[in-house]
């Protein structure tokens, strides 16, 4: 018989197979007593409105620069990367309304200038509601 002073430790050991197995077995379970709802089997008669005009202001025009300066008003770009060129561009997308909201989106590396040059467009005809679209930090730092 050999006495030794070193004992083993016993290596122990967490089997998870089983865990999974009831893990697996309980997600299959939700999943399938899930109700799912169809609403293209669903018969709907929709109440009924007057068609009165409301009192709905028109969607933000949108004033889009890319880095490289280019101009698009709405979805549609702009022939040239002049003032006046974007200003009849404006005109033409916004008709007479002059007091509807204006969202300037500008790439982050576009030029200042172009920036500038947008804002400019828009002060010459009139228009006196503008934002510049931003994102949000995401540091979630806060100043």
């Amino acid at each position: 018989m050999r006495i030794s002073s070193d004992r083993r430790g016993d290596d122990f050991e967490i089997n998870v197979i089983p865990l999974i197995d009831v893990l697996l077995t309980l997600l299959m379970f939700f999943v399938l007593t899930t109700t799912f709802v169809q609403h293209s089997r669903l018969q709907v008669n929709l109440p009924q409105a007057s068609a009165v005009d409301r009192d709905m202001q028109p969607p933000a025009l949108t004033v889009m620069v890319d880095r490289e300066g280019h101009f698009y008003v709405g979805s549609d770009e702009v022939a040239g990367t002049s003032v006046a060129e974007l200003k009849q561009a404006i005109a033409r997308v916004a008709g007479d309304d002059r007091s509807r909201q204006v969202t300037i989106r500008a790439d982050a590396l576009s030029t200042h200038q172009s920036v500038v040059n947008a804002m400019d467009a828009l002060g010459q005809l009139g228009f006196t509601h503008l934002a510049i679209a931003t994102t949000p930090d995401r540091s979630g730092e806060t100043p």
